[in-house]
């Protein structure tokens, strides 16, 4: 078997472990005779998955209690919209900072169920750095404060969250979660999309602090609920049963690692190796974010030219080193360096970066 170096910004790689582990029972889930995908999830084998999942992920992510745990689907962009509709009465209003696409996409759906405000963003300069906020940059009768911790497209991530003077802060993590630690009793409410540190696409974990839901509209649907959600425990309706399994799998491997401490002293070493690269290549590589703002889990950068960058695409197929292409909106290369990918890989990258500026600099 040949594994490639998959830089994937999302769906992105699984730990190979987790992969091992699924493959070895998934024909045969725990002597049940069937597979983890055919178990009824108001089973005993499954809810057996199902509570493990959530008590391993309550102790990873240090979740209090009053907090609910939820595995929804719809991925973060349905959340986009379930957050307005659950949160926001009548008259009342949102706070949004803007750092790339998906808040752009965020704050779009909060303005269609009812009024939202950029409360900060960094647009002018193509998403380059997380603005500076404080209590002052805040509507003091806002509802909530909403955030995307990590920018994909744009290689930027907050290293300190924003100062609220106590409105209640929401946070879109789908690329950043347990890459290190977080105090979530600072969070109204936090969502993930799988697919990126967590396991395979077509789940995404909401965690919300219960007291912060009230009353509903009475028009608003069962299923875009979040207390129906937490009164069922993610079982109102099918859950995403297979993705729930698979993140309970990542969630022991994080375990196994030594925890969400040292997958993060690891994300820093892996992501330092790549911004030395690009800072010590005189020039060749040019980051798009900007140092205070570097994210460590999608590292963008340019070269001297769309020729270059382009071959640079082709020889790196050649090297096994794959999904290294950047969005249209930066252009250039994005190393996406999860969870999940290896230290080695990205040495890989790295000596490949040095070849490739010798060969065309």
């Amino acid at each position: 078997m040949t594994r490639v170096h998959n830089f994937s910004p999302g769906p992105s790689m699984i730990p190979l472990q987790v992969l091992e582990w699924a493959q070895a029972e998934l024909v045969d889930f725990a002597g049940s005779g069937m597979s983890v995908m055919e178990l009824s999830h108001r089973g005993k084998v499954f809810e057996q998955v199902h509570e493990r999942t959530k008590a391993d992920l309550r102790e990873l992510l240090g979740i209090p209690e009053g907090y609910g745990i939820l595995f929804l689907q719809g991925g973060a962009s349905l959340q986009f919209a379930m957050i307005p509709m659950n949160l926001l009465g009548p008259g009342e209003s949102a706070d949004y900072v803007v750092t790339g696409t998906w808040s752009e996409k965020a704050i779009k759906e909060a303005k269609i169920v009812g009024k939202a405000r950029v409360a900060a963003t960094s647009k002018e300069t193509n998403y380059d750095r997380i603005p500076d906020l404080g209590p002052s940059s805040f509507d003091p009768a806002a509802k909530y404060v909403h955030i995307t911790t990590n920018n994909t497209i744009f290689g930027t991530q907050y290293h300190a969250l924003p100062d609220t003077a106590g409105i209640p802060l929401i946070a879109d993590m789908s690329s950043d979660i347990l890459c290190g630690a977080i105090d979530v009793s600072k969070f109204g409410l936090i969502y993930a999309g799988a697919q990126k540190n967590l396991g395979p696409s077509g789940t995404t974990l909401v965690i919300v602090k219960e007291s912060l839901l009230g009353a509903v509209r009475e028009t608003l649907p069962t299923m875009m609920r979040y207390q129906i959600h937490i009164e069922n425990d993610s079982m109102y309706n099918t859950p995403p049963t297979f993705g729930i399994y698979m993140i309970g799998l990542t969630a022991r491997w994080i375990k196994e690692m030594g925890g969400v401490a040292a997958i993060e002293q690891r994300n820093r070493e892996k992501a330092g190796m790549l911004y030395a690269a690009i800072d010590e290549s005189g020039g060749f590589y040019r980051g798009h974010a900007q140092p205070g703002s570097r994210s460590t889990m999608n590292v963008t950068f340019r070269l001297p030219t769309e020729e270059l960058e382009k071959l640079f695409v082709k020889e790196a197929a050649s090297e096994s080193i794959v999904e290294i292409k950047g969005h249209r909106s930066v252009g250039g290369m994005r190393a996406s360096i999860y969870n999940a990918m290896e230290p080695a890989s990205v040495k890989v990258l790295v000596d490949f970066m040095g070849e490739f500026r010798r060969k065309h600099g």
